[in-house]
């Protein structure tokens, strides 16, 4: 077995594995062992990073030279994996407002608990920052790196068995 084709076998275990590992915090609902922040906003639907499970949908992986990469097409994976601010638009307000109508707010007598979340959220003023917690899904964890321990063992297990029948074969 040459040197590349061990390389490449241990990085298609670890994208699978990964993947597999990665897609299961959406289960979790937390990166690995530690929870995701609850949100603030009491919400009847399920978990906000799992409601329409878009995000869980977006992530593809892909080997680089010698790495795994993981990635998302949706424009708002980033803050929801890492945390961080985001500054209130009109265009914001615009759909925030629809989501309300949308959610029951025409019900005046009794608006559903999603409605009253967007009607606050139209209600901020333009230029508010609201502040992202990180919800981890995607990056580097013990766990991680012991999946990488454990794909490199397998992969010289393999390896060994391989160079010993050749070496067999060869007497």
């Amino acid at each position: 077995m040459s040197l590349q084709k061990f390389i490449d076998n241990i990085l298609k275990d670890l994208k699978i594995d990964l993947t597999d590992d990665f897609d299961r915090n959406f289960e979790r609902k937390a990166f690995f062992d530690k929870a995701w922040p609850r949100n603030k906003l009491v919400n009847r639907r399920g978990s906000q990073m799992a409601r329409t499970n878009n995000l869980r949908r977006s992530i593809m992986s892909r080997i680089q030279s010698t790495e795994v990469v993981f990635s998302s097409s949706l424009p708002y994976a980033k803050i929801q994996n890492d945390g961080g601010e985001i500054v209130v638009t009109k265009q914001m307000k615009k759909y925030f407002w629809a989501m309300y109508y949308q959610a029951g707010g025409y019900n005046k007598g009794n608006p559903t608990i999603e409605a009253i979340q967007f009607k606050n959220l139209a209600l901020m003023p333009v230029g508010k920052r609201i502040k992202i917690p990180a919800r981890r899904f995607i990056g580097d964890h013990p766990l991680v790196r012991e999946n990488v321990r454990s794909a490199i063992r397998e992969n010289l297990k393999h390896a060994s068995t391989d160079i010993a029948n050749q070496f067999r074969s060869k007497l």
